[in-house]
């Protein structure tokens, strides 16, 4: 385990640097809408998830709808549907029960993102590492969350427009994958993807046929590389 820790520290450093900040925003924005310390906390260790932490903060202030709730879940993390069919087969190979479930639990997009694309060495064991990467990710996230509780109860200001940091987060990852990547092919089908799609259904409605899309050209492109490399 330890030597799996200082391998999957420092491929967590960027994402840290994210999170840290970007729960830090949440944190903000929940007590400045006079929602308890301990909130912001909790909604890290139990949802986990950014962006449905945002649209949560309104939720818990309006009147009860379990099913609005549910819908808007669903509409906003339907993605990770995709992200879970891509990862079926690492997590499969996990071998312990607990860190599979959990793995699962908190692929969110920037762990997804790290891990789909990780190569782990064959002296590394992959259980504890994909665990680690997951988990650190996670602490990084709920550190966030009660450092912008504490501030945001204790200090007075503007938070309009601070809910932007969830765009500017995903924008960042995307170029310093862009400038790491040996092929931009699957970052320009996701471009090319989600424009079309954007323009034919609409910002509300977009995302899932854009995933569809997605999923389906990046398919057709690995089968294609599949029936090449078999030439």
């Amino acid at each position: 385990m330890k030597n799996a820790l200082k391998y999957s520290f420092p491929l967590t450093i960027p994402i840290m640097a994210g999170y840290v900040f970007l729960g830090i925003s949440f944190g903000i924005l929940a007590t400045s809408k006079g929602l308890p310390l301990y909130y912001p906390v909790l909604m890290g260790v139990v949802i986990y998830g950014g962006s449905m932490q945002f649209a949560a903060v309104n939720l818990l202030l309006a009147a009860f709808n379990p099913i609005g709730a549910i819908l808007l879940t669903i509409m906003v993390h339907a993605r990770h549907i995709f992200y879970g069919i891509t990862m079926l087969v690492p997590f499969n190979q996990l071998k312990n029960g607990f860190r599979k479930i959990y793995c699962m639990f908190g692929l969110t997009d920037e762990t997804f993102s790290l891990l789909a694309s990780l190569e782990v060495p064959e002296e590394q064991d992959r259980n504890w590492v994909y665990f680690l990467v997951t988990f650190l990710n996670q602490c990084y996230w709920v550190i966030g969350c009660g450092l912008g509780a504490v501030i945001g109860s204790n200090l007075t200001f503007n938070t309009e427009g601070i809910e932007f940091v969830l765009t500017a987060l995903f924008v960042t990852i995307f170029v310093e994958q862009w400038l790491n990547a040996s092929s931009h092919r699957p970052a320009i089908i996701g471009l090319v993807g989600s424009a079309v799609c954007l323009v034919i259904f609409g910002g509300a409605n977009f995302m899932i046929p854009a995933m569809i899309i997605i999923l389906i050209l990046f398919s057709l492109d690995y089968y294609k590389e599949v029936k090449q490399g078999h030439e």
